[in-house]
């Protein structure tokens, strides 16, 4: 939603009407957090405060009751922890939360290994849209298991349930929400018509999924727990995790995964 800083609201103007539509969607706080990509999107923490607080006094004079607060998506690089406690790479609202964006068309060689560094750093890595990543198939699918077992977090895109970004997206976003790994869901908003603010849609097909208290932690329960820096512990983790100290997906997320996304076809 920040004007210019990244591949997102390309000025102001959009920046105040991807607002509205959030509003509209029932959104009533949102997290800024535009890449950090080295070699392509060089911002840092000092920079995204700045552009928050400079669109919040926009928002605030246009009367757009929208609450804003400050992160980053991630790109995974070698020194990742180290900027994390320099405080050049912002955590979400200054918390132990911060947004881990995988290379999109690529695996990466260290993913689990970068996932351990940071939860033994002090920091709860949140995995953004691993069912876009065109790499993602059922020989990686795992790697997921695990970093969310070890104590990632994984956002899923609203949208991705509801086809905004195709079969393979949903299919695999579908999954995920099913297999009960899913901690957060979020709008990945980049502008008003291809990739708007709705996170509504996603909701109700977790509702439908895992019933209208789990979707309320996706969308609200969770992302307030971040706010608040509590501990991952604080809520029930997703319903695939409540019983992973033995090694397996909880029953009642492993059942019929397939069958609930064939009837949403």
């Amino acid at each position: 939603m920040l004007p210019g800083i990244d591949d997102g609201a390309s000025d102001l103007s959009m920046a105040l009407e991807m607002a509205r539509i959030a509003v509209g969607d029932g959104i009533t706080m949102t997290a800024c957090t535009p890449h950090i990509y080295p070699g392509l999107y060089e911002n840092d923490a000092v920079g995204i405060r700045a552009a928050v607080a400079a669109l919040q006094h926009r928002l605030d004079e246009a009367a757009i009751p929208l609450r804003l607060t400050h992160g980053a998506d991630i790109q995974v690089v070698p020194e990742l922890v180290e900027r994390l406690r320099a405080g050049t790479f912002p955590t979400l609202h200054g918390s132990r939360y911060f947004l881990f964006e995988p290379p999109h068309h690529v695996a990466p060689t260290r993913f689990l290994d970068s996932i351990f560094d940071s939860l033994a750093g002090g920091y709860v890595p949140i995995i953004t849209h691993p069912e876009r990543l065109t790499w993602l198939d059922q020989d990686h699918y795992g790697w997921f298991v695990t970093a969310a077992r070890q104590g990632a977090w994984l956002q899923v895109t609203a949208g991705a349930l509801t086809g905004r970004f195709g079969r393979q997206a949903r299919y695999w976003g579908e999954r995920l929400l099913c297999d009960g790994l899913v901690h957060i869901l979020a709008t990945d908003a980049h502008a008003t018509r291809m990739r708007p603010p709705l996170l509504a849609e996603g909701m109700e097909v977790a509702a439908r999924m895992l019933g209208q208290e789990e979707a309320d932690r996706l969308v609200r329960g969770r992302p307030g727990a971040v706010l608040d820096d509590l501990e991952a512990v604080a809520l029930p983790p997703p319903p695939g995790l409540a019983q992973a100290g033995d090694g397996r997906l909880a029953p009642q997320a492993r059942r019929g995964w397939l069958s609930r996304w064939l009837r949403g076809r």
